[in-house]
């Protein structure tokens, strides 16, 4: 198989929905398979898929803006590279996100490859190209159950949605093997709690509710931490469509204007942007995530247990699907401060009266969602749209049995 992976910015500054392209790829590459990946806007992975890309080639726009005439030019040069991208008999087309749809749609039927797309978000935010780009999809496949439900709600054919849960590098993030040693690196005293949030800093991701819900378990939790991991997600302007970080900032000091009203600023630290996650999730006595928007499958409570670490996370999205059996006990219901509060203050002090909930942790990510499990459903799933493809072309008469090849 050759998988032609649409991407918009391969960065890992964005959240998940890039690290799991970026896995999917290189896992496929490593099983035998070719991979080219199209992108719109260089970032800080690129150099990780060139080593093992047969091609990498940048798409000079996915869509255009019709009121906007530079946009509109910007797209001329991408339908050229329809005809030069290298496309092979085994070819799937295949879009990280529904954004680059439209493009992905006309490269699929220009060429008469299959066309796949991944869905790690609801659906929102459609024009016409995307609606056209989706009408022409083969496949989609879906990070959870509930993803797939919220595509099917407005009008998908559930028959064309796989649901492939996400998976996690169960050797990368595993426990430490010197708790000690990695609680140093954050400044937290040996005795004292550490409660983490790792991902970007927006109001869909409930950090408002979580500022809040410590500030209150405080009360009966004097020496806990919090440790906040992540940076502003870069907004676009609607005047000048460029991304504006002045507003990003904004919101990060909204933030850091609430910990200083809660008078908790002594406790509360903001990490920035980090790369060795598995650490802070090792050093953590529970990881949060306390969504109030329908998180599809966020990787963070799935890296975490695998470091054996519980997470308390809100009752939405995907998040319900991972957090099963016992553990469905540390789901809360979002935007609600107190009860999540509560949660938090009954779960931290697990390593003193249940040490073995840390290994219940990890053996649950190992036994339903490793990265393999991951990767097995995305390459069964893309198989079975490229053998189905091929079998139409044959019995239209466009190729001939002769002609598939694997």
């Amino acid at each position: 198989m050759h998988l032609i992976a649409l991407e918009q910015a391969p960065t890992s500054l964005r959240g998940g929905q890039e690290l799991n392209l970026l896995e999917i790829c290189r896992d496929l590459s490593q099983r035998g398979h070719q991979v080219t990946l199209l992108y719109e806007r260089e970032g800080n992975l690129l150099e990780q898929y060139r080593k093992f890309c047969q091609h990498v080639i940048r798409i000079n726009s996915y869509g255009f803006d019709r009121r906007r005439i530079d946009d509109v030019l910007n797209f001329f040069p991408s339908l050229i590279q329809l005809g030069t991208v290298p496309v092979s008999q085994d070819s799937v087309i295949f879009s990280n996100v529904y954004h680059t749809v439209f493009w992905g749609y006309l490269l699929a039927r220009y060429r008469q490859r299959p066309f796949v797309c991944y869905l790690q978000v609801p659906p929102f935010d459609f024009n016409r190209q995307r609606l056209l780009g989706l009408k022409g999809v083969d496949r989609f496949i879906a990070v959870s159950s509930q993803t797939k439900q919220n595509w099917t709600k407005i009008g998908y054919e559930p028959e064309k949605i796989d649901v492939v849960l996400n998976g996690t590098d169960i050797n990368k993030f595993q426990p430490a093997e010197n708790l000690d040693a990695v609680r140093s690196q954050w400044g937290v005293p040996q005795q004292h709690k550490i409660i983490s949030y790792v991902g970007r800093l927006d109001k869909d991701k409930g950090l408002e509710t979580l500022i809040t819900a410590f500030a209150l378990a405080l009360k009966t939790n004097s020496n806990a931490h919090l440790l906040i991991a992540g940076k502003p997600l870069l907004h676009i302007s609607p005047i000048n469509h460029r991304e504006s970080p002045e507003e990003c900032r904004k919101y990060e000091q909204s933030l850091e204007q609430l910990v200083a009203d809660f008078g908790i600023q002594n406790q509360v630290k903001f990490l920035g942007h980090i790369t060795n996650t598995e650490a802070l999730y090792q050093a953590s006595d529970i990881t949060v995530v306390p969504s109030r928007w329908p998180d599809p499958c966020p990787r963070v409570v799935i890296e975490a247990m695998s470091c054996g670490t519980p997470v308390v996370a809100s009752r939405m999205g995907g998040i319900p699907e991972v957090l099963t059996g016992e553990f469905d006990s540390q789901l809360v219901e979002p935007e609600q401060p107190q009860r999540l509060a509560d949660t938090l203050s009954q779960v931290m002090t697990w390593r003193d009266h249940n040490p073995e909930l840390g290994q219940r942790c990890r053996d649950h990510i190992l036994n339903h969602f490793s990265r393999e499990k991951m990767v097995d459903g995305i390459e069964r799933s893309l198989l079975q749209v490229l053998h189905q493809n091929d079998r139409s072309l044959v019995g239209s008469g466009l190729v001939e049995s002769t002609n598939i090849q694997r």
